[in-house]
């Protein structure tokens, strides 16, 4: 999947941006573009400040200097309107199901009952959690609770993906499958940034950055 090119104006922008966390540098006057259509995977060791990156670039935190820029809705501390993001530990809602965790984001866009409750039965079955739809997040294994998370952010059809260790949790058979799903996603013109230690997948990635120690060190 190498050297895809990218075309047209990129839907997200780092622009030289620093981040300071605790007195230490996490990130040194980093830029970064992603463009729609792409697969984008931000490598490096662990404290490289991949996750910080991605932070950012979602809008969750904002930079200590430099700029970011999203096109469309601009965030106000929240995921911004057409973003799905997967997190590190998930963010699921312990006290629901699977299932449920899936249906509560597409409650706000005015489907009907039915159509929430087919659209989340279908997104999990794509990801092969049909049979444990109904087991609460407690209940589940550290790839299926990754899986949910997945599932989640895909079901709204993201304008932007992006994700922390996309693949860390899963066995061969359940990352084929979310692989599958995330570059079809790309592949319909949505953009998708992902952090990855695997170097697998990141060959598979349209582009590759590499961070080392908050400062960007490559790009292919």
């Amino acid at each position: 999947m190498t050297g895809r090119h990218a075309a047209g104006q990129p839907t997200l922008v780092a622009d030289r941006v620093s981040y300071r966390r605790g007195g230490r540098t996490v990130l040194d006057e980093v830029s970064v573009s992603a463009y729609p259509g792409e697969v984008l995977a931000i490598t490096g060791p662990s404290g490289s400040g991949k996750s910080s990156l991605l932070a950012l670039l979602a809008g969750l935190e904002p930079p200590d200097s430099g700029t970011v820029s999203r096109t469309g809705p601009q965030p106000d501390g929240t995921v911004p309107a057409g973003y799905g993001l997967v997190l590190q530990g998930y963010g699921l809602v312990s006290v629901l199901s699977a299932a449920e965790n899936v249906e509560v984001v597409l409650q706000g866009q005015g489907l009907e009952r039915n159509d929430i409750l087919d659209r989340a039965e279908d997104a999990l079955a794509v990801l092969g959690l049909e049979d444990v739809a109904d087991h609460l997040v407690e209940q589940l294994s550290g790839g299926q609770q990754q899986r949910v998370a997945i599932a989640r952010a895909l079901v709204v059809e993201p304008v932007v993906l992006l994700a922390d260790e996309l693949t860390a949790e899963l066995d061969h058979d359940s990352r084929l499958r979310v692989l599958e799903r995330v570059f079809a996603l790309a592949d319909r013109g949505s953009t998708v940034v992902i952090c990855t230690h695997d170097p697998e997948v990141a060959a598979r990635c349209h582009r590759q950055i590499q961070l080392t120690n908050g400062r960007l060190t490559a790009s292919r």
